[in-house]
């Protein structure tokens, strides 16, 4: 699984809109509204590194009130509670 996040810059008042709009995509997995230099955070996963091209570029970037995007490709993912649940042999 490839996952990227994409930083999205918006029209401020159409966020809501815009985020709906972003989560109804295939390969997009979640949408945050944040706070900081961007409106929203985008995780796109896919299976082919080719991919990336047609959710980003072919569709993230054409949501109308979209302004603009960064975007960066994840090498590995680390989560505690991932290692937690590897680890775990079931007991409280």
């Amino acid at each position: 699984m490839i996952t990227a996040i994409v930083n999205v810059r918006t029209d401020g008042r159409r966020i809501p809109e815009v985020a709906q709009a972003l989560a109804e995509l295939d390969g997009v997995s979640e949408v945050y509204s944040v706070t900081g230099d961007v409106d929203l955070v985008v995780m796109v996963r896919v299976q082919q590194h080719d991919e990336l091209a047609d959710v980003i570029a072919g569709a993230v970037n054409r949501v109308d009130g979209v302004t603009s995007t960064t975007t960066n490709i994840a090498f590995r993912a680390y989560s505690r509670h991932d290692l937690e649940t590897a680890f775990s042999l079931g007991f409280d």
